[in-house]
């Protein structure tokens, strides 16, 4: 079996260490992931300027962007991985989130190439990544096992998984949920540097959690559940298209 990892933490972030200690000893693995944090870059690729790659002692560190480096294990290295597991990441990637995530970008740029992906997040403090670890480990290779069994692992789309910062004792078990909203208020402060000139940065408070449904993964994940949200690539707004058929004729 062969693996790749990623993320958009950066190749040397702490939970890359904590996925390649979920995987250790179980696969030959490949790590290949940005040379410097690349959160909320979804799945942008770059294409304005070459990419370069640089072979390190933990694998390969490339000047891109998560989705960047999938086409580089494919493109680039040739690798044929049976799995792409991409994170740790250092907080969560819940709800509406998942739209800017580099971690579930780069597992979807690995569905396109056909090859099972699953992005992994750990929602809350870096000192719980010793137990996101182990989650990861028991969800590949014990219960569900989905490396064991492919049929849990969706065709034409990713499992996004988010893990409680709690300790394992606390964790209430595993939610297969749908996305839900975030909401998000919104700042937008502008400054001016020294010279006078003026810039903005951009930030926000998520909205308080008006909803109490377990099948949510906003939900879950704060009551104390593993989430586990399939997600795929294909945004069609199915419900529409009948109506606008019905207006709108060739």
């Amino acid at each position: 079996m062969k693996f790749v990892l990623v993320n958009d933490d950066g190749i040397f972030a702490p939970g890359m260490d904590a996925l390649l200690d979920s995987v250790r000893g179980k696969a030959d693995t490949t790590v290949i992931a940005p040379a410097q944090e690349q959160s909320g870059m979804s799945q942008a690729i770059t294409v304005h300027h070459p990419l370069r790659l640089t072979e390190v002692e933990r694998g390969f560190m490339l000047d891109g962007t998560p989705a960047d480096c999938i086409k580089m294990a494919i493109q680039g290295l040739n690798l044929q991985p049976d799995f792409i597991l991409s994170g740790i990441n250092l907080g969560s990637n819940l709800g509406t989130d998942v739209l800017y995530s580099g971690t579930v970008g780069a597992a979807l740029e690995g569905t396109l190439y056909g090859i099972p992906s699953l992005a992994f997040s750990l929602c809350g403090s870096r000192e719980f990544l010793p137990v996101a670890s182990e989650v990861v480990k028991m969800l590949l290779f014990e219960n569900p096992g989905f490396l064991k069994d492919r049929s849990l692992l969706p065709h034409e789309g990713i499992l996004n998984i988010n893990i409680p910062a709690c300790s394992l004792e606390e964790i209430k078990g595993i939610r297969v949920t749908r996305m839900g909203i975030k909401k998000y208020d919104g700042i937008m402060e502008r400054r001016e540097d020294p010279r006078g000139r003026t810039y903005y940065w951009m930030g926000g408070f998520p909205s308080s959690l008006q909803v109490d449904d377990l099948d949510i993964d906003l939900v879950a994940v704060k009551q104390g559940y593993i989430s586990i949200t399939p997600l795929h690539f294909d945004l069609t707004f199915r419900d529409e298209l009948e109506k606008l058929r019905g207006v709108i004729s060739n």
